[in-house]
């Protein structure tokens, strides 16, 4: 299974929790979308990225997509040719959802090989020297969402390895700040299981150590706040290493709770003050989590 529908099948389920609340959910995603077909950012343009969680929240919804507009859009960014890293994994991503192995997807997907770092794994940044977790995370998400084989696996394991502190159990996103965070530790920890590959122990410990004391979970231990990005990725990583979240949910469905508005949408964390479809689907992925 593709990490995004691995996601898709747990987001699916926040309309358990939301009930009625869904349509609100659902019309706010729909209203970000421009009249080229994509789906807004902060600032109003359409844009990969946002277009990529637009689509798998309305997916998780269970609600038809826009797929006409939505393939005339991705039509006109041909096989992404001038877009960084990220935009290329997105618009592998947004063609997963509408036509599986799209027939521009091979040449995007050979653009990536560009970010390949001599260690093995990939980083989001051009001619970098080693890579990051993140980058390495939506490389291989970029290959299996369309199930071709993913070249050289095991020099993206080793890459990832690198990343690993072992005493811990947790994942840096790259060597230039050797702090493990949660992100990068969940998106390890994706990769890893995905490839059957062994997980210290003490990994969920240590992810569990991020829980805020309001609920919701920090990025690291000693993050001022927690946001929903972290708090969704950890729960997608508890789960799939089989911990259980008893002891988490109510704090998590309370600090959700603090970040969604009657628009439909969620924001990132306390300080926030702008909504955006990236969070209001990580809002649906930790709402899934914490429906089971």
């Amino acid at each position: 299974m593709s990490v995004r529908l691995e996601m898709l099948q747990v987001a699916r389920l926040a309309t358990k929790l939301l009930g009625e609340s869904a349509d609100l959910v659902e019309a706010y995603v729909r209203a970000q979308q421009n009249d080229d077909g994509g789906f807004a950012d902060r600032g109003g343009k359409s844009d990969l990225y946002y277009t990529s969680f637009a689509i798998d929240a309305l997916t998780a919804l269970q609600v038809e997509l826009p797929t006409e507009a939505l393939r005339a859009y991705l039509e006109a960014q041909g096989t992404g040719d001038g877009l960084d890293f990220v935009h290329l994994c997105c618009l592998v991503r947004c063609w997963s959802a509408l036509e599986r192995q799209h027939a521009s997807c091979p040449e995007t997907l050979r653009q990536l090989e560009d970010y390949r770092t001599p260690d093995g794994g990939y980083n989001q940044t051009p001619n970098a020297e080693t890579s990051s977790a993140y980058g390495s995370f939506l490389a291989y998400g970029a290959y299996a969402d369309h199930g071709y084989e993913h070249p050289e696996l095991d020099r993206l394991a080793e890459s990832l390895n690198g990343l690993l502190t072992p005493e811990l159990g947790a994942w840096a996103n790259d060597r230039s700040i050797p702090i493990p965070n949660v992100p990068a530790t969940a998106a390890a920890v994706t990769v890893y299981r995905n490839l059957r590959l062994p997980i210290p122990d003490k990994t969920p410990n240590w992810i569990l150590g991020c829980l805020h004391e309001q609920g919701g979970f920090m990025p690291f231990p000693q993050a001022p706040m927690p946001d929903l990005l972290s708090t969704a990725v950890a729960l997608h990583a508890l789960d799939g290493l089989q911990a259980p979240l008893d002891k988490v949910r109510e704090a998590c469905l309370d600090y959700i709770d603090t970040l969604w508005t009657a628009e439909g949408g969620f924001f990132g964390n306390w300080g926030d003050d702008r909504l955006d479809i990236e969070y209001t689907y990580y809002g649906l992925l930790a709402l899934g989590h914490l429906s089971l």
